[in-house]
């Protein structure tokens, strides 16, 4: 096969492949992921089932690859968000605020893939080993900047109970073993509160409760920067 044709299959397979991730996605904000049907994303697109399943074996592999894109664009986000800040010579208290504020707009933009990915267990479904990078990119961020206060101006060190020093010492060492593991554990229950404040915001706690909810959110994410530490120099 001349490299010609095989580039043009391989344009084309890209460009199948993205129209059954699109159509996925539609499916996912008109249904929810747990009705996610391979029929039905081929019947949509004018396939036969079997001309699917020779992109995506299963609905698993779908909802894998769905799964990963999302983690990735969200990480792509928090990730740009935190280079911009740092551009600007922000400081660590202002970063961690830029990169959980692009974290709830990219929510509020994509609502139905950050329920993918944050909501509710889809049944039957188990995330593979392959999702963990992807899904690990927020959380890198996060943790680069708390690793660059401890190297210099700008942090605190959060209070740890005793009877909490041995799971603080574990997490620490499969997180970030650099760290000292109160910082660690601050952050993992900043990064627990951060889909809470986001979550409710999405699916309707804040209804009748919170009217100026980006005023809110800020305040909130700069208490949970103080939390794990976080300091401005003055």
């Amino acid at each position: 096969m001349s490299s010609t044709a095989h580039g043009a299959r391989a344009r084309a397979r890209t460009e199948v492949t993205a129209a059954i991730k699109d159509e996925a996605r539609s499916q996912l904000a008109a249904e929810g992921a747990a009705k996610l049907s391979l029929r039905a994303v081929a019947r949509a697109l004018g396939m036969v089932s079997s001309g699917l399943y020779r992109y995506f074996p299963s609905r698993d592999d779908l909802l894998t690859a769905l799964i990963i894109d999302a983690y990735d664009s969200l990480g792509e986000t928090a990730e740009q968000a935190h280079a911009a800040a740092a551009a600007a010579d922000e400081g660590p208290v202002r970063r961690w605020s830029a990169v959980c504020e692009a974290v709830r707009a990219w929510a509020i933009e994509r609502p139905h893939e950050y329920a993918l990915v944050y909501g509710s267990p889809v049944p039957g479904y188990t995330a593979p080993e392959s999702t963990v990078p992807a899904a690990s990119r927020v959380g890198l961020v996060l943790i680069g900047i708390l690793r660059d206060a401890h190297r210099g101006p700008g942090v605190t060190e959060p209070p740890l109970p005793a009877e909490l020093r041995p799971e603080a010492d574990r997490m620490t060492a499969d997180l970030a073993p650099d760290l000292p593991p109160e910082a660690v554990t601050a952050l993992v229950a900043a990064c627990a509160q951060l889909g809470g404040l986001i979550g409710f915001e999405l699916f309707g706690q804040f209804n009748r409760v919170v009217e100026d909810r980006e005023q809110f959110f800020r305040h909130a994410v700069t208490r949970l920067a103080h939390g794990v530490g976080l300091m401005d120099p003055q």
